[in-house]
């Protein structure tokens, strides 16, 4: 059989990745705070792009405007409406949606809020009256801890040595290094090391600069002057106060139940990191994606937040100034690449906030009983049957749901926290949410008695009870999962205390 060369043509379809696509898929999966990171660094780069004004609804000129608009119409996403054109992303992006329309005059899509949304209540424009300007920055824990070291000696080499162990010093008030890698480094005396580290350690806050934690406790109580023999012996087996083993504590301490009780109590007064007083970075809160709020006829309204969503316009008259100037090929293609880049922006920007609309809505329908009555009517939910109902690939809402939060009635939580593993019911009925049961186990081992502990196998009985066919391990798992003691340490700590 001879060997021959021919040419032959074959049509098929094959899923190509583009850049454009890989950035609307990576943009879906962004938190708020990572996107504006990237918008901003989008905005550094391209000379096209700028961030639009809370005014950048007022109409443009005409010539401004995009060629290429087309009728809209208005799509209903289970609690907000959104104007939308015919154009689409990639066939193979799952959530293939319209994009959002600019406003009429604007030179792209301004995702932006109403002006009097964005006006402070005292009736000042932006930009007039920064509040932020005004107030003084925190002090932190090693300033304070300096200021503190300037007051109590004067010689150069105890200060040098002092400031290397406020450095070593974390947030919570703990020394993190050895005082001999100190010295080693320094080239000081270890009996320096020591004597400075002496001196800190009676700033305040009381009982920073300890090197764990019973000596932490241990800086406090000598402060107050109860660090008697029985409490030092006390703060050597703190692992038997965490395991609420009293029996052996007063043994070693050489206390009864009345004096035990008593030095237990003194321990709770105490603060295990005392240097959170002065904390050493802003809280990040937890800022809804979505908030979900009760309509007056009952139903759940689902709207975005747009605080979270950026700003960004495509400026037109720009692009049209700086073409008309290009000379070389490589100008040209310069700016023919920032604004393809500038407007698949835009339209990722647009296709993101209307999945992630798409997708919220589908889990408060989905998830009805817990906004209207609470965690106990929580109810199973994987990611497959939000991808089914919404016509959208399993991957994609994996993507939607990661690093976003809800803001309901109940507070902001985690898009994540609505999807739960089923619990089979006992009499074949409806599944339980894990998160529900979860819930239940706290409930009752918070109205349990001091005379009737539950253990697990009398927790799987009531949970039983009740319509959950749960085995013991699970009920352990849960219980672990919730930081709740054994019915062993329950029982000892609910005796200490009625002792």
């Amino acid at each position: 059989m001879g060997v021959q060369q021919r040419l032959e043509m074959r049509q098929g379809q094959a899923l190509v990745m583009t850049p454009q696509l890989l950035q609307a898929i990576k943009l879906l999966q962004l938190s708020h705070l990572d996107l504006v990171s990237y918008v901003e660094a989008e905005l550094e780069r391209n000379p096209l792009l700028e961030d639009a004004p809370p005014d950048s609804a007022d109409p443009g000129p005409a010539e401004d405007r995009a060629s290429d608009e087309v009728p809209a119409r208005e799509l209903d996403l289970g609690g907000g409406r959104i104007q939308a054109d015919d154009h689409h992303l990639a066939d193979a992006f799952p959530d293939d949606a319209p994009t959002v329309r600019a406003p009429e005059g604007a030179d792209s899509l301004s995702l932006t809020t109403p002006a009097w949304q964005n006006s402070a209540s005292g009736g000042f424009d932006a930009g007039e009256f920064d509040p932020t300007a005004h107030l003084a920055r925190e002090q932190t824990l090693h300033e304070h801890l300096r200021e503190q070291l300037d007051l109590a000696t004067s010689r150069p080499d105890q200060r040098m040595v002092g400031a290397h162990l406020i450095d070593a010093v974390d947030e919570a008030g703990y020394l993190t290094e050895s005082c001999d890698a100190i010295a080693l480094r320094l080239g000081a005396d270890p009996a320096l090391v020591e004597g400075v580290l002496g001196m800190v350690q009676t700033f305040s806050p009381t009982g920073v600069a300890a090197r764990d934690l019973s000596e932490c406790l241990s800086i406090q109580l000598r402060e107050k002057n109860r660090l008697d023999p029985a409490m030092a012996a006390l703060l050597t087996r703190l692992d038997l106060v965490a395991r609420r083993d009293f029996a052996p504590l007063k043994r070693i301490c050489g206390v009864d139940d009345e004096d035990l009780s008593e030095m237990l109590a003194e321990l709770r007064q105490l603060d295990p990191k005392p240097g959170r007083a002065f904390g050493g970075g802003h809280v990040q809160v937890l800022v809804p994606d979505v908030f979900v709020r009760a309509a007056p006829d009952g139903s759940w309204l689902v709207e975005l937040n747009p605080d979270t969503l950026p700003r960004v316009l495509v400026n037109q008259s720009y692009h049209a100034r700086v073409a008309r100037q290009a000379r070389t090929d490589s100008d040209k293609l310069f700016i023919s690449d920032c604004l393809q880049s500038a407007n698949w922006l835009t339209r990722s920007l647009e296709q993101r906030s209307r999945t992630i609309l798409k997708v919220a809505s589908e889990i408060v329908r989905q998830q009805d009983g817990f906004f209207a009555y609470g965690v106990s009517h929580l109810r199973p939910l994987n990611l497959k049957t939000i991808a089914d109902a919404i016509g959208m690939h399993e991957s994609t809402v994996s993507r939607v749901t990661s690093n976003k939060a809800i803001g309901t009635a109940r507070g902001t939580l985690e898009m994540k926290y609505f999807f739960t593993a089923a619990i089979s019911a006992s009499s074949g009925g409806e599944a339980h949410s894990s998160e529900a049961v979860r819930h239940r186990i706290r409930q009752l081992v918070d109205a349990e008695r001091t005379s009737d502990v539950l253990s697990d196998d009398a927790l799987v009985k009531k949970l039983r009870g009740e319509g959950i066919d749960i085995a013991r391990r699970t009920v352990a798992k849960y219980r672990e999962a919730l930081r709740i003691p054994s019915s062993v340490e329950r029982r000892r700590e609910k005796a200490a205390l009625r002792g």
